[in-house]
């Protein structure tokens, strides 16, 4: 039978009690490490009394994942991770073990369940695989770890770095990936209890919060050198555009796919109608079968404005992807097609033109601006300004392998554009034409805000069920790995 240690974070709580109890009267359970900064453990029974270590320091940095690794005399690791309470589920150790042993799984996660005022529901996760290289990636909240994985993966890859502050557990298990399978248990082998109940719109842009500057550098240094040791790291060094504006009819189109946003449609266009520029540009709104109010606003202002070309596309299952395929790759199309999306506006009647001079700087053939999140009347709204200072010329593409997102608006020089073109999807198919661009190009940034996304009900991303989020968080990583095999593919030829 093989051997358990657990890994608890402790707090002096109700949940931390109940969880140390319950994995000290399971007979699996061999010792427990309980890591936190209290000198003793109050009121716990003999059982845990005798079961239990304590680690006085903090959770997740390099030294404490080291100290665990050399401490722990078991086969298998069971990391409780902090945050929130859990509650396993009937014969949860014994599965997992038993799944382990049977696959040779590196690590080992499973499904669970919430609980929210007393209301249960199943929370399933998703398959990790090559591209899950981002810190954010969700294991729930405990993973079983083999030791014998985790030593070979420090033997072959280098030891974990002990300065590390909050990535330790990130380091290791990207270590172990290397070598070792990282398997889903789809069962909910566990309860938890949430504490952060924020709408995904909310969540998502945590990764660019300010305040948490020093914890992303952490990061993305350990993502950087992942992809260092697995051969997809790209050099400060690109190949350099040539361009050939001749053929075009105008210099700039700003592009707009819509489907149903009668209520906010008139003013993207105001707004990208209204641009103040010394070249000629148009304006192309890709109409996606709109069954509202939509496409008579578009009908009435593009015959008042020669400037907007009202596409009308004959197929009926394009994404948003899809609908710029079909802008670009329409004879009215521009040498520079720029992103406005149907429910968001410019910052002022020159972005435009600034876009269009920094894609001419470079020359690039992307260029990203930074926009502020706002309500309908324009009051900034947390976490107000994304410029997304991280990127940096000598690693952005390489970070971009591990954040959610690079930016708005976005912009493109066509012809290299119509080179990749757009996946068919909506959701991500910005994502993976800024990581295709990033791969042989550079990209331009423009860091002051020149774009307001407004936030209200109606956006796509305000409130996503979980199953929704799961897919787009699959397609992500799965655009990820892609990109990655192609990097490695590049350095082995």
């Amino acid at each position: 039978m093989p051997t358990l240690t657990s890994v608890v974070p402790w707090h002096e709580n109700k949940a931390s009690t109940n969880l140390v109890e319950s994995l000290a009267a399971c007979d699996l359970v061999d010792e427990m490490l309980i890591v936190g900064p209290e000198p003793n453990l109050p009121g716990l029974s003999a059982l845990v009394q005798s079961k239990a270590r304590l680690i006085l320091t903090d959770f997740s940095s390099g030294q404490t994942v080291s100290q665990i690794l050399e401490e722990a005399r078991s086969d298998y690791l069971l990391f409780c991770l902090p945050g929130e309470a859990i509650q396993l589920g009937h014969r949860a150790i014994e599965r997992m073990l038993s799944i382990a042993e049977n696959s040779g799984a590196g690590l080992i996660y499973s499904d669970f369940r919430d609980e929210v005022d007393g209301q249960m529901t199943d929370h399933p996760l998703i398959d990790y695989q090559p591209g899950s290289i981002r810190d954010s990636f969700d294991f729930g909240s405990m993973f079983l770890i083999s030791k014998q994985s985790a030593e070979f993966a420090l033997k072959n890859h280098g030891r974990l770095d002990l300065i590390l502050r909050w990535s330790g557990v990130y380091e290791l298990r990207l270590k172990i990936s290397i070598d070792s399978a990282l398997l889903r248990v789809p069962e909910p082998l566990y309860t938890r209890i949430p504490t952060d109940l924020r709408a995904t719109g909310e969540r998502q842009f945590d990764y660019v919060d300010p305040r948490r500057r020093e914890y992303q550098l952490e990061m993305e240094n350990v993502v950087t050198a992942h992809l260092k040791r697995i051969g997809a790291y790209l050099r400060p060094e690109f190949q350099q555009l040539t361009r050939d504006g001749s053929g075009f009819p105008v210099r700039a189109s700003v592009v707009i796919p819509v489907r149903n946003r009668e209520r906010t449609i008139r003013d993207a266009l105001d707004s990208a109608l209204s641009q103040k520029a010394s070249f000629d540009f148009n304006v192309i709104v890709v109409d996606n079968h709109s069954t509202d109010g939509t496409t008579q606003i578009l009908s009435q202002m593009a015959a008042e404005d020669s400037r907007l070309i009202h596409l009308k596309p004959k197929r009926i299952d394009l994404g948003i992807g899809g609908c710029w395929n079909e802008a670009i790759f329409s004879p009215q199309c521009g040498e520079y097609a720029v992103q406005l999306d149907s429910d968001d506006i410019y910052a002022s009647e020159h972005t435009l033109s600034q876009i269009v001079a920094k894609l001419e700087d470079g020359p690039y053939p992307m260029v990203i601006g930074s926009y502020k999140i706002v309500d309908f009347a324009l009051n900034e709204l947390p976490p107000g300004l994304i410029d997304h200072r991280e990127w940096t010329r000598d690693n952005g593409r390489n970070n971009a392998l591990r954040i959610n997102g690079l930016g708005a608006p976005r912009a493109f020089y066509v012809p290299v554009l119509r080179e990749i073109g757009f996946p068919n999807a909506s959701y991500g198919e910005d994502y993976a034409v800024a990581l295709r661009i990033s791969r042989d190009y550079e990209i331009g940034r423009i860091f002051e805000p020149i774009y307001y996304a407004r936030r209200w009900e109606g956006n796509s991303d305000a409130a996503l069920p979980l199953a929704t989020a799961n897919r787009y968080d699959a397609y992500k990583d799965y655009l990820r790995t892609v990109e990655i095999l192609a990097r490695q593919r590049m350095h082995s030829q």
